[in-house]
């Protein structure tokens, strides 16, 4: 094959790389956009000064014999979630965050992105807040279409796999796109 031959083979590949390149980045844009915002913020989440996470506070004791049952703090958090917050607001509890090298557990809930942190020796409330982190993060992975539409982790399921072949593929096309005309000017030279 001729070096005529073979760079114009070159170029027709680096063209359709191009047009691909092209084509996802107007097709997906918007959803890239959102996920690297969401991402930034996520990543500044910890020193969001409790704007996006609260702070996990600091309780009495690590010492996990001292606790109150579990059952106890978690009806304590339900009964300041109510008193504090709202009655008209779901109890059912997404996780319950143990933390006992800082002496505390978060109660974060399920349908309304609220969480309480309490002592777990004493039971006092050490903090109640939104957690915005949650819902920037169920922007971010898609999972806060499937709570809208109700489709059970299928639209975050294809929303990532979408994602992630996209950003596979703007790897590889980004490459080549970059090493294709160095490998035609060295097979010019």
């Amino acid at each position: 094959m001729s070096a005529a031959t073979r760079r114009k083979k070159q170029a027709k590949v680096l063209r359709q790389f191009r047009s691909v390149h092209r084509a996802m980045g107007a097709l997906l844009f918007v959803f890239f956009f959102v996920i690297s915002i969401s991402g930034v913020l996520l990543g500044l989440k910890k020193n969001s000064g409790d704007l996006l996470l609260p702070k996990t506070q600091t309780g009495t004791s690590s010492d996990l014999t001292q606790w109150l049952p579990m059952d106890s703090l978690k009806n304590k958090a339900i009964a300041v979630l109510r008193d504090s917050v709202s009655r008209d607001l779901s109890v059912t509890l997404d996780r319950i965050d143990v933390r006992n090298e800082k002496g505390i557990v978060k109660f974060i809930f399920a349908d309304h992105y609220y969480g309480i942190q309490l002592d777990g020796v004493t039971g006092k409330v050490l903090h109640i807040g939104k957690r915005r982190s949650d819902v920037i993060e169920n922007i971010h992975d898609g999972s806060i279409l499937d709570a809208y539409l109700g489709t059970q982790g299928y639209v975050k399921l294809i929303y990532t796999l979408i994602m992630g072949i996209a950003l596979l593929l703007f790897t590889i096309t980004g490459f080549w796109l970059w090493y294709g005309p160095k490998r035609m000017r060295k097979n010019r030279d």
